[in-house]
């Protein structure tokens, strides 16, 4: 099984009623194949997973044996792990040296594991610049990436920038950021965005109309092109538009809400792209796992 084809030999199978690949973050405790089985049992198509520990620099390669359960479960739950997210402490925009080589070794280490996982994306933060200004933030990105591109000639894995809320002085809030960042880094072909709704909406794209909607497709597709999104992230968000800070809510609870979010969904040109959601673990009132009433009300987004 070709597990790097976006287009999934077993999408098709998968996909019910037109709907498009749902699921979730999930927990990588006990194991890695414990994500996959966690994943199963709240109804997940897909999941999203750190592949080791993100409060560390240092994460050892994995063990053959882990490799191996970790493929037995993709077999036997059918739910396709299509992303790994890399470490919060990785910054490839720092101004010190050190942080940057820390960052450097550490993004690298992502790559190979996710590699090893056959896992088609490795979803990262482009950084924060810490007051040392945009430009030279953006440049020590793109340096970085290059270098670490060229490091693993061969991989099929895609690293995805992911869009964010521009938090402190953290880049990717723009669409001209991760436009610039593909433009240096010299290979597109090994490269990709994910959108997380929840940031763009804190960063100050509005999307809760029809008309919104339509301006913020065409601008991300004027931008950067519609060919480079491979995944998406669909939350809802505790703050309001344009506030620049990144809270995650549940589906329908935040200040998107629920027409907003159904425009993701029930988009054609998005139909065959994964959606992920990261929202608060836990369960609700009812006493129902949150990741199982969330991608229920995912589900529920589908137009008829």
């Amino acid at each position: 099984m070709d597990y790097y084809n976006i287009s999934y030999s077993t999408a098709t199978s998968l996909r019910k009623n037109n709907m498009p690949l749902f699921g979730a973050h999930m927990s990588i405790s006990g194991g890695l194949d414990q994500a996959l089985i966690r994943g199963k049992k709240a109804g997940c198509q897909v999941i999203q997973i750190f592949t080791g520990n993100t409060s560390r620099w240092i994460t050892s390669k994995l063990q053959p044996a882990r490799i191996c359960s970790f493929n037995k479960a993709r077999t036997d739950t059918s739910v396709k792990p299509v992303a790994a997210h890399a470490g919060y402490l990785i910054n490839l925009a720092s101004a010190r040296s050190e942080i940057r080589d820390k960052s450097f070794s550490a993004l690298l280490g992502e790559i190979e594991r996710a590699e090893a996982l056959k896992i088609p994306y490795l979803v990262m933060h482009p950084g924060a610049h810490l007051g040392d200004g945009e430009e030279p933030g953006l440049r020590r990105i793109s340096s970085a990436l290059k270098r670490l591109l060229k490091k693993t000639p061969g991989f099929r894995l895609k690293i995805l920038l992911e869009t964010t809320a521009g938090q402190g002085s953290n880049l990717g809030y723009r669409f001209e950021h991760l436009a610039e960042i593909l433009k240096r880094s010299d290979a597109k072909e090994r490269m990709g965005i994910c959108l997380d709704t929840c940031h763009i909406f804190a960063a100050g794209y509005d999307f809760r109309t029809k008309k919104t909607y339509n301006k913020l497709i065409k601008s991300f597709d004027d931008i950067i092109g519609l060919s480079y999104l491979k995944l998406l992230h669909i939350n809802d968000s505790k703050k309001e538009l344009n506030s620049r800070i990144d809270r995650h809510e549940h589906l329908g609870y935040g200040l998107i809400g629920k027409e907003g979010l159904s425009f993701f969904v029930n988009d054609p040109i998005l139909k065959d792209l994964p959606f992920v959601i990261e929202t608060p673990k836990g369960k609700n009132k009812e006493g129902i796992d949150w990741d199982i009433s969330n991608l229920r009300f995912l589900r529920g987004l589908i137009w008829p």
